[in-house]
C-alpha cells in the first residue's frame, strides 16, 4: 500500500518535519548524524531519522512524496565566509556544489512541492537566482538571517507574519542562538520553527 511521506534532507534537527508529524503525516529526515530511529506522535504521525549520504540515497518507490525540504551544507559556499574560500581550496567548493546539485536532481525526481534552502552564497552565480528570500523574524522567530529558497513551481510561499527582530551586537545575537541549542554550529543551521510551521500551513495537502 502506497503511503504519503514528507521528506527533509540534510536535516538533523527535524524542525521542518515536526509540524507535518504533529498533524499526522509520516516524515523521513535524512542526515549523516542520525542514528536510524523513529519518533512517533500521538496524532499517528512519525519522524523516521535515517543516516545516509545524500549523494547515494534514493527514496523507496512505494512512497508518495507530498513535500520535500533540502538544507545542503553551506560552509564552503556562503558569502559570509568568502575570506576563507582561497584557504579551503577548490575541493571544498566542489564538494558543496555537488551536494547542492544532488538536492536539485532529487527534488526534481520526487516531483512534489519542494524548497532548497541556502544562505546568501555563490550558488546563484553558478546556477540561477533564488525564487524567494526571507528573514526568520518575518515568520515569528526574532532574529535576522537572510535566507534564499529555490523552489518548485507548485510551492506556495507563506504570507509573512513579522515580529520585531532581536536587536543588539553580534555577540548578543550569538548568545540568543546558543539559547536555542548548546552547539553553536547546530544553532546556526537549525530551521526557524516559525518558518517551518508557516511552510506546513501553506503547503499541506488540501
Amino acid at each position: 500500500m502506497n503511503q504519503e511521506v514528507m521528506y527533509s534532507f540534510f536535516d538533523y534537527s527535524c524542525i521542518m518535519a515536526e509540524p507535518w508529524a504533529i498533524a499526522g503525516y509520516r516524515c523521513i529526515c535524512i542526515d549523516l548524524k542520525h542514528n536510524n530511529e523513529i519518533v512517533h506522535y500521538s496524532s499517528g504521525g512519525s519522524i523516521q531519522k535515517i543516516k545516509a549520504d545524500m549523494n547515494e540515497y534514493l527514496p523507496a518507490r512505494d512512497l508518495i512524496p507530498i513535500f520535500a525540504a533540502f538544507f545542503p551544507p553551506c560552509t564552503h559556499t556562503a558569502t559570509s565566509g568568502s575570506r576563507w574560500f582561497k584557504d579551503k581550496g577548490l575541493g571544498k567548493l566542489i564538494e558543496s556544489l555537488q551536494l547542492f546539485y544532488s538536492s536539485v536532481k532529487l527534488a526534481e525526481w520526487l516531483n512534489c512541492p519542494y524548497i532548497i534552502e541556502h544562505p546568501i552564497s555563490t550558488v546563484s552565480g553558478y546556477w540561477r537566482k533564488p525564487d524567494y528570500k526571507f528573514h526568520p523574524f518575518e515568520y515569528g522567530d526574532p532574529y535576522t538571517k537572510l535566507t534564499c529558497l529555490w523552489t518548485s513551481t507548485n510551492f506556495i510561499m507563506p504570507d509573512k507574519t513579522p515580529v520585531e527582530p532581536f536587536e543588539g551586537s553580534k555577540m548578543q545575537k550569538r548568545a540568543l542562538l546558543r539559547n536555542i541549542t548548546k552547539d553553536r554550529q547546530e544553532a546556526r543551521e537549525r530551521t526557524p520553527p516559525g518558518f517551518a510551521q508557516a511552510i506546513f500551513n501553506s503547503n499541506k495537502p488540501k
